[in-house]
């Protein structure tokens, strides 16, 4: 696979040293309800539902979409990635569970899912941003 730098960081042996990212990998950002005491399944899609509404107000600006969506993600979502805005990183084909990698690499740049995506592990809205 080609590799494109992700970005230059410090590294003891080498400085400065290059981590390369496949062009492949994908970038998403998520908000992650899972079923629990308190919720269930068809209470979080429903309440993912009503947080989706309120993003796709912000679908024509990305930078207030990402804004906002970062903000949901800190503050609702039930994944360790909240206290990063629900920003999953890179990552490529077969890393993810399949119906949400169907979702995240049918998006584009900027573009969020409309409509909430299953899986085992929970329900989410997906970002993609990069």
């Amino acid at each position: 696979p080609v590799l494109r730098p992700l970005s230059t960081v410090h590294c003891p042996l080498f400085d400065p040293c290059l981590i390369f990212i496949p062009y492949f990998a994908f970038r998403m950002s998520h908000v992650t309800f899972r079923e629990c005491d308190y919720k269930t399944p068809e209470e979080a899609k429903s309440e993912l539902e009503s947080l989706l509404e309120i993003l796709l107000e912000e679908q024509g600006n990305f930078n207030e979409l990402k804004a906002t969506f970062e903000e949901l993600a800190r503050t609702e979502s039930d994944c360790s990635s909240a206290k990063r805005g629900g920003d999953l990183g890179f990552f490529g084909r077969r890393k993810m569970q399949p119906p949400f990698e169907e979702a995240s690499f049918a998006l584009k740049i900027g573009e969020l899912t409309k409509q909430v995506v299953e899986t085992s592990s929970g329900v989410h809205l997906i970002l993609r941003i990069g």
